[in-house]
């Protein structure tokens, strides 16, 4: 299992960094080698987020030293979404059946949890996030089928999609973790605009399904100080309590968020009025 450590920038340091800078501090490029669990761990919140990829191998997740325990569950809770082919995850020796767009959420004191192929033909990407937990809720199979559907947006602003919730108080309970997957419909390239912060949660956006030669700006930095770094086909961010949440692409994409901090409430985030980005 890699691990990769970021630490976090204040935003008066922030926003005097180069381009280099900035992707090396918040961008995390390769989420998946074949038969590898290849993560980040972001001290915002202390997340973790990355990629599991089993073709040959079952994997399994480790702790260590980088999280005070030899079990990677002892303290935290996990959110997982299947953003390719067919696996399997095996939690303390129950297993879920996972197919493009099947979510889990494992609660914390799960001792093991092991991922593997469904088959090679089709093998499956698996893309979790983690973050502390301080009680224990149930462990929750959560198809695309069961996640919450919203749909936003309009036309006229290129920005319609649906946001389906996985790990929300509407589907189910977690600590502090709540994670979802926004599919924009053809045509539509914003994935929330008006934009907007939450100084309360911090959050990592994951992009994916991007066709070719198609990039997205994801939009960093305080609304007056913006800046973007721009995100090729599975790729990750971070984006710090203090950004801009917000992103463009050139085509329509699928991306998974996820969230942590003091509260669960969807809704909880200060609007920016589109004319004052700086």
């Amino acid at each position: 299992m890699k691990l990769e450590i970021r630490y976090t920038g204040h935003p008066d340091d922030v926003k005097h960094y180069d381009t280099k800078t900035l992707r090396d501090h918040y961008l995390f490029e390769k989420n998946f080698f074949k038969d590898e669990i290849n993560l980040c761990y972001t001290h915002s919140d202390r997340a973790v987020f990355g990629g599991v990829f089993p073709n040959e191998k079952k994997l399994h997740l480790e702790g260590g030293k980088d999280f005070g325990s030899d079990i990677f569950l002892d303290r935290r809770e996990l959110g997982i979404i299947c953003i390719a082919g067919q696996g399997i995850i095996s939690t303390d020796g129950t297993e879920y059946r996972m197919k493009k767009g099947d979510g889990l959420y494992v609660g914390k004191g799960v001792k093991e949890v092991i991922f593997s192929s469904a088959g090679l033909n089709n093998p499956p990407k698996f893309y979790l996030v983690s973050t502390p937990a301080h009680a224990t809720y149930p462990t929750v199979f959560i198809p695309i089928e069961k996640a919450n559907p919203r749909k936003l947006g309009d036309p006229s602003t290129v920005n319609v999609r649906t946001i389906y919730q996985y790990i929300h108080p509407a589907v189910c309970q977690s600590c502090q973790l709540v994670m979802g997957m926004t599919i924009l419909e053809d045509g539509s390239v914003w994935n929330t605009m008006p934009c907007h912060t939450h100084e309360r949660r911090m959050e990592v956006y994951f992009y994916f399904d991007m066709k070719d030669n198609t990039v997205a700006f994801h939009i960093h930095g305080k609304p007056n100080e913006t800046r973007h770094i721009v995100i090729n086909n599975e790729q990750a961010v971070i984006s710090p309590s203090w950004s801009v949440h917000a992103g463009v692409g050139t085509a329509a994409y699928t991306f998974i968020w996820a969230m942590a901090g003091e509260n669960q409430i969807f809704d909880d985030m200060d609007t920016i009025n589109t004319t004052g980005l700086k």
